[in-house]
């Protein structure tokens, strides 16, 4: 098997988990490439190994992506595979996880279950950004998992943004921001700012606002083959524009399109793994002392 072994953060704790995975990839004779910015972490037996560059998609036969890290990690990992379909098995260096199959604490034997074929793999879909007038750093990938957001910039000023779904006309949400997320980034910054929790395979959207100055405004689930689109106004110039963890300065006028994307990213959950008992053990849903037996 060959595998490609990506991470964003190169901290002790990752450096160490890579390493690991290394030298269980080299005992059990499986092919490996790794992100070009861990070169310079793996001592003299580096400039043995091979590498690709984190800013453009992996090129050749790759069966699968290691994504070390937390994640945050996996959702930047996105932008090395994009649309080739290459799963991503997330293996948590971090702190919560949420999204990552294997544990710390359980790295060799999760690794185990993966390579003895005890997996699922699951397709969550991507959000796909525009905007009415080009911008030069969204051009370079468009795409999020988790959620694209919209917040102020240099200003307490609340934002006035009218959304358009379907080119018919919903509302104007005076607040802080918009989010419009994904079941995947339905834990994630939407989670945070009030909104539902959604189970992975659902096909639908989450159109959530951030501190609204409305008491009747509440997020909105809708199909996702919704196509919206977003104007914003504000007291300042620009305004923030977020697709996961990267962030854009767009002006006041420029509008956004968001659709959802024609490919999927495909991540792997290990048996044994399932997304509920993520949710009560890794966000605490559920729990009350009363179940407590």
């Amino acid at each position: 098997m060959y595998i490609a072994i990506y991470s964003a953060f190169f901290s002790p704790t990752s450096i160490a988990y890579i390493k690991t995975v290394i030298d269980y990839l080299n005992a059990n004779q499986h092919d490996f490439i790794l992100v070009d910015r861990l070169r310079k972490h793996l001592d003299d037996k580096g400039a043995a190994y091979k590498y690709f560059k984190d800013d453009q998609v992996i090129e050749g036969k790759v069966d699968f992506l290691f994504s070390v890290g937390g994640d945050g990690t996996l959702l930047r990992s996105i932008t090395v595979i994009r649309d080739t379909k290459i799963p991503i098995l997330g293996i948590n260096a971090g702190r919560l996880g949420f999204l990552t199959s294997i544990k710390k604490d359980t790295l060799e034997e999760g690794l185990d279950l993966f390579f003895e074929g005890k997996y699922t793999n699951i397709k969550r879909s991507l959000l796909e950004v525009s905007t009415k007038k080009p911008v030069d750093t969204l051009q370079h990938f468009k795409y999020a998992l988790n959620e694209v957001s919209i917040n102020r910039k240099n200003t307490t000023s609340l934002l006035s943004i009218d959304a358009k779904l379907d080119d018919q006309f919903l509302t104007t949400y005076w607040a802080d921001g918009l989010i419009i997320a994904t079941p995947t980034g339905s834990t994630g910054y939407s989670l945070s700012s009030g909104g539902p929790i959604v189970s992975p395979s659902s096909e639908c959207l989450i159109v959530n606002p951030i501190a609204p100055h409305n008491i009747n405004m509440r997020p909105l689930i809708v199909p996702d083959k919704t196509i919206f689109e977003i104007s914003v106004k504000g007291r300042g110039k620009n305004y923030l524009l977020s697709l996961d963890s990267r962030i854009l300065t767009i002006e006041n006028g420029n509008d956004i399109f968001i659709k959802k994307a024609k490919f999927n990213a495909i991540t792997v959950q290990l048996d044994g793994t399932f997304f509920f008992n993520t949710l009560r053990e890794k966000l605490f849903w559920g729990h009350d002392s009363r179940n407590i037996q």
